[in-house]
């Protein structure tokens, strides 16, 4: 969109701000820094329901969680009971989402052994513990999986295997809850009243999501330019892995409200208690 100047019509200047980690995302909104984020589904949620009237425009990620693994009879989930898993997060929507699932498939039979949770810092220490041989199994965000693999490649001294991805995982086990909005584009407080603005941002957006699907080798080097520590590789692969569609928050509701409702039963301060108010649901 910055390339593009999809937006230049409607703001004198158009900046990228990398933000490392929810908790500093939220420094940024409250702070008023920014005016629109990516971010997971359930942030804007949880700013919603705490006061702050901050709206959700699309969700435009909907499978980034992928299993990697030193094992290569480690395919799925259920594969990993009794067995160690690095999870890099903390209080987040992933580990929000791995505990629902692991629990259901617990409950139901599926696995007779609880998986051995490991934490880690953040994905850099996961990466940094697979590739040194202390690590069996990481759950990993893309581009953070595909960088790994390419960089066991690349070592040449191990094998590494990706396993099944969270979304698959979801879908077998929540079939009447298959989709997982995962992440999306949010409007700052001090912009959520824009309604015009919000429709153009989140229509180029969706322009700028599809020429990415369509283009994985010119996106990858793309996101390179802005963030060059992510070699172009493993960011085309993990384009081309991921499934991105963007949808605006409205037509989303539905998936939204069934993702929301089945983690507020385990984790109810992740989305702010109870489901959003309608009008949360832009653009």
């Amino acid at each position: 969109m910055v390339e593009t100047g999809a937006l230049n019509e409607h703001a004198e200047k158009v900046e990228f701000r990398l933000w490392q980690n929810p908790d500093q995302l939220r420094v940024l909104l409250a702070k008023q820094e920014i005016d629109y984020s990516a971010a997971p589904s359930n942030l804007p949620a949880l700013m919603a329901n705490r006061g702050d009237p901050v709206k959700l425009l699309n969700i435009s990620v909907w499978g980034i969680l992928w299993l990697v693994s030193r094992d290569p009879d480690i395919r799925t989930f259920q594969d990993l009971a009794g067995k160690e898993l690095l999870v890099p997060f903390q209080r987040d929507l992933p580990e929000v989402l791995l505990d629902t699932l692991l629990t259901a498939q617990r409950e139901d039979g599926g696995a007779k052994e609880e998986v051995r949770l490991r934490r880690t810092r953040d994905s850099q220490d996961a990466i940094a513990l697979m590739l040194t041989g202390k690590g069996q199994s990481a759950l990993l965000v893309e581009p953070t999986a595909s960088l790994l693999l390419w960089r066991a490649q690349r070592q040449g001294d191990m094998a590494l295997y990706r396993g099944q991805n969270l979304e698959s995982a979801w879908r077998e086990q929540f079939p009447d809850r298959a989709e997982l909005p995962q992440a999306g584009i949010m409007a700052n407080s001090h912009m959520a009243a824009n309604t015009r603005l919000n429709q153009v941002v989140e229509q180029a957006y969706a322009e700028s999501a599809r020429w990415c699907k369509a283009n994985a080798g010119k996106c990858a080097e793309l996101v390179h330019r802005y963030i060059p520590q992510l070699p172009v590789e493993p960011v085309k692969t993990a384009i081309e892995l991921t499934r991105l569609e963007s949808r605006s928050a409205a037509q989303a509701r539905p998936q939204l409200e069934a993702l929301y409702g089945l983690v507020a039963g385990r984790y109810p301060q992740s989305i702010g208690g109870h489901l959003p108010a309608a009008e949360f649901y832009g653009p």
